[in-house]
């Protein structure tokens, strides 16, 4: 009785998991107090001249890359680690410091960008010495899962043909990923400005949109198992991606308006991922933890897909383009849809340890929170396209608009922050794997 009273202190999930979720949820506590401090400064420029050189326009971008390469990217490192078996022993032990040379770069980053340092380009601002370290901490990781995978191939003999070579695909596209993000972030590749193109069109849209599809439909095969009984669902979820694909080469790669026809109709075909998705997520068994971060990701998951269509329609995208309103857009996309589907995911991979994601007042907390300030920015936005003044001039409704927005950023700040003590308690507790081994042998 003692025993089993003990263990309900433990936790079952491997180190190497905790780890990617506790710096994860660091970046995003970290991006998420800068998000609040720029909320500050928009309300208050002058509180700019007590900040010397790091003013709003670094702190943005430092907000911004933190968001993607830390909160982003983190647990998708730990799903990585999951899939190839760097989550087991003998290479978990390695899962710590690779996590932490991935944070080290973060930092440096971090300085670089406030002292000035930059690409220019949007996302790929890594320049001079961080340029170089990002890059080498992408390697450090996939070496490890390259051990992790060589050591899964001599061991786990029932492993299919198919899934190996899957793994293998993988790995040789991740190996890219580190040299494409160091040649794409210098002056010779990848202009800031490009002057080729009049900016995104719907085949663009729709090209980078079955990117993320095809991602969400990849996620779950590295998580969890197929339902027969549901498995229609599936092929006709890959069938429909292989016909969007072939829409999107037969619409070219044209520089073209958004108010031809055939433009805004093709970017209306992502609308059939609506219903398929959520369709395709329940043809899995899923963690009863994930529930309510299931429900979540479909919801935001409708809502981007329907605006993001609405908002390139003739007219619309005329009156949002260049205002707050695409600023709310963005924040769905990533507070919203991504940060949900992550939390899925993360929450999947901790099993029971994942209720540090369920407490009633984080969960509401966040997803209202980004709900008000969508709505907030759609506002602003709209009044921005009638009147180009209204976000560039302080007055009294944009003044209110942004002092929400502030509130409602701290709402989501205090949300993130939970999450990291929640994760922090767990990561000190003792395995329940070890314990439960010393109880076998004990008996």
């Amino acid at each position: 009785m003692h025993s089993t009273k003990s263990n309900l202190s433990l936790h079952s999930t491997p180190n190497g998991i905790l780890g990617a979720v506790w710096h994860s949820l660091l970046w995003l506590v970290i991006s998420n107090a800068i998000g609040a401090l720029i909320s500050i400064l928009l309300l208050f420029p002058a509180l700019n001249q007590f900040l010397g050189e790091w003013t709003y326009g670094r702190w943005i971008m430092v907000h911004m890359n933190l968001e993607l390469y830390g909160w982003v990217s983190l647990p998708l490192a730990a799903f990585l680690a999951k899939v190839y078996g760097a989550d087991r022993e003998p290479f978990t032990q390695w899962c710590r410091p690779v996590l932490w040379v991935w944070s080290a770069a973060l930092g440096a980053g971090a300085y670089s960008w406030l002292s000035g340092h930059s690409s220019g380009k949007l996302f790929l601002d890594w320049s001079g010495y961080p340029r170089v370290f990002f890059p080498l901490a992408m390697i450090a990781l996939w070496l490890l899962l390259v051990l992790a995978f060589l050591r899964q191939w001599k061991t786990a003999s029932n492993a299919t043909f198919i899934a190996r070579s899957a793994k293998i695909f993988g790995l040789t596209l991740l190996a890219a990923v580190p040299f494409l993000i160091y040649l794409a972030s210098g002056p010779s590749y990848y202009p800031a400005i490009n002057p080729d193109t009049g900016g995104p069109t719907g085949a663009s849209q729709l090209e980078s949109s079955l990117i993320i599809v095809a991602i969400l439909l990849m996620l779950p095969y590295g998580l969890t198992r197929r339902t027969a009984r549901r498995s229609t669902v599936i092929s006709i979820a890959w069938l429909a991606l292989l016909a969007e694909f072939l829409l999107c080469i037969a619409l070219g790669r044209a520089d073209t308006s958004h108010h031809s026809p055939v433009q805004f109709l093709a970017l209306g075909s992502l609308l059939v991922w609506v219903p398929l998705i959520p369709l395709y997520y329940a043809a899995f068994a899923w963690n009863e933890n994930t529930r309510h971060w299931r429900i979540a990701t479909y919801l935001w998951w409708v809502t981007l897909v329907v605006t993001g269509w609405i908002f390139f329609l003739p007219g619309v995208l005329d009156h949002v383009k260049f205002t707050d309103g695409l600023v709310g857009h963005s924040i769905l996309a990533m507070a919203g849809f991504v940060t949900s589907l992550l939390i899925l995911v993360l929450v999947q991979l901790l099993g029971a340890d994942g209720s540090i994601f369920n407490r009633t007042r984080s969960f509401y907390g966040w997803n209202l929170g980004v709900l008000a300030y969508v709505l907030l920015m759609f506002i602003a936005g709209w009044q921005e396209g009638s009147d180009p003044a209204f976000t560039i001039v302080p007055g009294p409704a944009r003044n209110i608009i942004y002092i929400l927005r502030l509130a409602v950023g701290i709402v989501m700040l205090a949300s993130s922050v939970e999450w990291l003590i929640e994760a922090s308690t767990l990561l000190r507790k003792p395995s329940q794997i070890p314990a439960l081994s010393l109880e076998k042998v004990a008996a």
